[in-house]
């Protein structure tokens, strides 16, 4: 999935660059919304019990974004086992990759015990992982 993102003075750091903790924020855009197309609301799982907790995220900063930039965040679910889902994230100006990066996601109870992905992730799953 492809969304736009801009780059406002506030994403940036005193050299109109983006400050480099900020790309994090945009993957968490980008996974939310490709979960909200397929039909997974975050918010209703956070109701019933489930919780999202990031267990590791790695980045590899090509390129420097700058104030006023309009990037494409381009968002794929990669991998999931029971209990984590990986995506993968690359941003993008005019066709020039910028950030690469992938994300894992634990699921956990309330209780900040590991538990299975729920039933709606299972399927989202099925269908973006045989991509």
């Amino acid at each position: 999935m492809r969304i736009p993102i801009r780059i406002y003075y506030e994403d940036t750091d005193c050299g109109g660059v983006v400050y480099y903790a900020n790309y994090l924020r945009y993957f968490e855009r980008g996974r939310t919304e490709l979960l909200r197309e397929r039909g997974v609301s975050l918010g209703e799982l956070h109701t019933s019990g489930v919780i999202f907790v990031v267990r590791s995220v790695e980045a590899r900063y090509i390129a420097p974004a700058r104030y006023d930039d309009l990037l494409i965040l381009d968002t794929r679910l990669s991998g999931a086992t029971g209990a984590t889902i990986t995506f993968e994230h690359v941003l993008f100006k005019q066709e020039k990759t910028l950030v690469e990066g992938s994300v894992t996601l634990a699921s956990v109870g309330n209780d900040g015990k590991p538990m299975r992905l729920p039933e709606e992730l299972r399927l989202v799953k099925k269908v973006i992982g045989n991509r």
